[in-house]
This record gives C-alpha cells, sequence and structure tokens, in this order.
C-alpha cells in the first residue's frame, strides 16, 4: 500500500533529486524520496537495535569499534 503525501524540501535537495532522475540513477522523483525515507527509516531501526545493545552489554571496546569499522569499509 502506498500513501500520498506533500512534502516541503530545499531547491538544492530538487535539484539534486531532478539529476538522480536524470541520469537514470532514479525512476521517479517519487522513488527518489522514497527510498531517501526509506533509508533514514532502517538507520532509525538501526540506532535503535544499537542502543539497546549498548544498553544490555555497555558501549563497545576501541577493539570491537575498529573491527566494525573495517567491516564496514569506514
Amino acid at each position: 500500500m502506498r500513501s500520498r503525501v506533500t512534502v516541503t524540501v530545499d531547491e538544492a535537495v530538487v535539484r539534486t533529486a531532478e539529476a538522480a532522475v536524470a541520469e537514470g540513477r532514479a525512476p521517479s522523483m517519487s522513488a527518489w524520496v522514497a527510498s531517501a525515507m526509506a533509508e533514514r527509516a532502517r538507520r532509525e531501526t538501526l540506532a535503535d537495535v544499537l542502543a539497546d545493545i549498548r544498553a544490555e552489554l555497555g558501549p563497545a571496546t576501541d577493539e570491537e569499534t575498529a573491527w566494525a569499522r573495517s567491516v564496514l569499509g569506514q
């Protein structure tokens, strides 16, 4: 199911989305915005999971952080 929404965004963001569509990196403006919203939702969910892990196990050690960064390519 899909919902139609109205949003107001900076013109620079609109130009970026329009360029993505024109260059074939997104099929439409709606698809570009939906993808960005889905990514934001995924990141917030991940942040919640990480907060739960930290609450249960405490903060990551320097070694654990280094390993995670290497796996993520950061």
